[in-house]
């Protein structure tokens, strides 16, 4: 059983390896997009509406469970503006990216991260899922590592879409 003392020690110790697993940044630098089966874009084009990146990987089952709650926002949310777009980590070969999406039947775009250039522009992403909410300035609105809080995100989408 853990004391008190030795939790908050713990605690303490873990914090930094949470905050390095994600670089910390309130506004999403460029980078280019390489979309699966569409045109090449850039985190910069998006602006003017709200844009939710995930980072994830084929073999992250975490990831893998967050994809009908992106779905979710996707249909709920894409005719009013916002800009659902999963982002595959570099490592991910794009075969295995492609043959997950027919199967899941994802129907939100996915782009390609090859050489780590939009991750760099998020901070450095380390883990997945990592979800950043970015308002149509480009300001990190709301950034998530694992699974996100559909609820949440839901409220700051509405008070997005709200204002434009």
């Amino acid at each position: 059983m853990l004391t008190r003392r030795r939790f908050l020690a713990l605690s303490l110790l873990s914090t930094p390896l949470l905050f390095s697993a994600c670089g910390t940044q309130n506004n999403a630098a460029d980078a280019p997009l390489l979309m699966l089966d569409a045109a090449p874009t850039s985190l910069a084009a998006l602006r003017g509406k709200p844009v939710l990146l995930t980072f994830w990987a084929t073999s992250c089952p975490g990831c893998i469970e967050e994809i009908p709650l992106l779905s979710e926002l996707h249909k709920a949310y894409a005719a009013r503006g916002l800009q659902v777009i999963g982002v595959a980590m570099n490592y991910d070969p794009e075969a295995h990216v492609r043959a997950l999406r027919d199967r899941l039947k994802v129907p939100y775009p996915l782009a390609l991260d090859k050489d780590g250039a939009v991750s760099a522009a998020m901070g450095t992403v380390r883990l997945t899922p990592t979800t950043f909410l970015l308002d149509p300035q480009g300001q990190v609105v709301y950034q998530k590592i694992g699974i996100f809080d559909l609820d949440k995100v839901k409220g700051l989408i509405e008070g997005m879409l709200a204002k434009n």
